[in-house]
């Protein structure tokens, strides 16, 4: 008699039919055949002593959720997965943050700025998943597009971070002729706090006085934004 087929649930790969094996199926059929666990177990490498690669895949789909939830872990998320461990956990979120940055500048070269939803379609993805607040100047030229993008302070957002001398720097070092101020609100709320509003007032006046004006600040909270021009604080 043959030797019978080994089981998928064997704990070697290896011992699979080539057929099924997540690598041997990119390299015939290309990347898009794959389930989302295989394309996991791909970047996760190596399973454990009773799980597979694969399985080790299918266990962070069943407990994170779909692919784009499991996206928004942070590392140490990652690590605690079953049969996970630092080294993969680093993998994938270096996957996810390419992933996400590819996303954010896809439309590179400069872009040009003509409403709010331009910031938000290039920014979004970079920060709706962020646990702390990041704020960011977004650098333009005379004809509105964009520079790139300077981080200026990350963590609890308050005026004392968030100094003209350093939002104006970057901005004198491009050679921008004007700004438009970001940042994320991890709680979900897109709404401007009073903090948000003085720190507007603060670098809107700032920027007359330097003669690079500030021409909105949009605060990005999930999948939504409010942008202050709108509300009609410029």
């Amino acid at each position: 008699m043959g030797s019978k087929k080994p089981s998928v649930r064997s704990s070697r790969i290896a011992d699979w039919s080539p057929d099924d094996r997540p690598r041997e199926k990119l390299q015939r059929h290309g990347a898009d055949v794959l389930s989302d666990a295989e394309l996991l177990a791909i970047l996760i490498s190596s399973g454990t002593r009773n799980l597979t690669a694969v399985d080790v895949g299918k266990e962070l789909l069943r407990e994170f959720g779909p692919l784009a939830h499991l996206a928004r872990r942070n590392y140490r998320e990652l690590s605690r997965g079953r049969g996970m461990g630092s080294v993969k956990a680093m993998k994938l979120a270096a996957a996810f943050e390419i992933a996400r940055r590819i996303e954010a500048h896809r439309d590179e070269p400069r872009s040009r700025v003509t409403s709010p939803e331009d910031i938000v379609r290039r920014f979004l993805p970079q920060l709706r998943d962020l646990k702390k607040e990041v704020f960011l100047v977004v650098l333009l030229d005379s004809a509105h597009q964009i520079i790139r993008e300077a981080e200026i302070s990350r963590g609890t957002l308050n005026a004392s971070l968030v100094h003209p001398r350093e939002v104006f720097k970057a901005a004198l070092d491009d050679h921008a002729a004007s700004v438009i101020l970001l940042h994320n609100h991890p709680s979900g709320n897109p709404e401007p706090s009073a903090e948000d509003v003085t720190i507007t007032e603060q670098l809107r006046q700032a920027g007359k006085i330097m003669g690079i004006p500030v021409l909105d600040h949009i605060i990005v909270a999930g999948q939504r934004h409010t942008s202050l021009a709108q509300l009609g604080y410029f």
